[in-house]
């Protein structure tokens, strides 16, 4: 299967696993499942870094390489497509990072992993 992880499922796979349910863990594991991430999550990442909501162990920079090289990841594109369906997604808010990442799952049928429940 091909999903997306939402920015804290990311971040959490990577620096807080222990807040994984059982089952994310055994879809971040299984070999045969594809994982991807926006580019918007490692945008998100980099402004908690700057909040200071999240500690990194490096520069904000060297940080983000490090975790995608170490990371089964792979970026999916932003695309105009994307940018459109993110308006047209009824979310009970406003936020862009969680519109432009519900519209990229929409745009290439992936399924979402997140723990947001408004999402």
């Amino acid at each position: 299967m091909k999903y997306l992880l939402d920015t804290h499922i990311w971040l959490w796979s990577l620096l807080t696993p222990e807040k994984l349910r059982t089952s994310v863990v055994q879809v971040l594991e299984d070999a045969k499942n594809e994982l991807f991430i926006s580019p918007i999550t490692i945008w998100e990442a980099l402004v908690l870094a700057a909040k200071g909501r999240i500690e990194l162990t490096s520069s904000p920079d060297e940080w983000i390489v490090e975790a995608l090289e170490r990371s089964p990841v792979k970026e999916i594109p932003l695309s105009h497509a994307i940018a459109i369906k993110s308006r047209a997604i009824d979310l009970p808010h406003q936020d862009p990072a969680d519109r432009f990442i519900a519209a990229t799952a929409w745009e290439y049928d992936l399924t979402l992993i997140t723990e947001d429940e408004k999402l």
